[in-house]
């Protein structure tokens, strides 16, 4: 089961668009030891293939099966934008579940978040 710590939710962030949120996101993920430096890069990867906007204003950024050498725990990291992040098309995202996984383990995590 998923058991969510107050020190992994970030509430009242800001981010000017989609590129900057991801930002964030990575450097909260290095800074809590979930992943290398570098894993941005999977993170913008991922969002070049495919958005990864779910609808309802959230989206559950993840890197890419390249990047998974960079994450020495799995986990997720919540970041809540009050003001929302475009996300594109028009999406607007006010909750940002980024998700840390060696191999497979992102998609057990997609299933419980989804």
């Amino acid at each position: 089961m998923l058991e969510l710590t107050i020190e992994q939710i970030s509430m009242g962030q800001t981010a000017v668009d989609k590129s900057a949120a991801l930002h964030l996101l990575a450097d909260k993920l290095v800074a809590d030891g979930l992943v290398a430096e570098g894993y941005l890069n999977g993170l913008q990867a991922r969002e070049a293939q495919g958005s990864t906007f779910l609808g309802q204003g959230i989206a559950i950024p993840h890197g890419t099966p390249e990047t998974r050498d960079l994450v020495h725990t799995t986990g997720v990291r919540l970041l809540q934008f009050p003001q929302g992040v475009d996300w594109g098309d028009g999406q607007i995202v006010y909750l940002a579940i980024g998700i840390a996984a060696k191999s497979d383990e992102h998609l057990r995590l997609l299933q419980l978040l989804t």
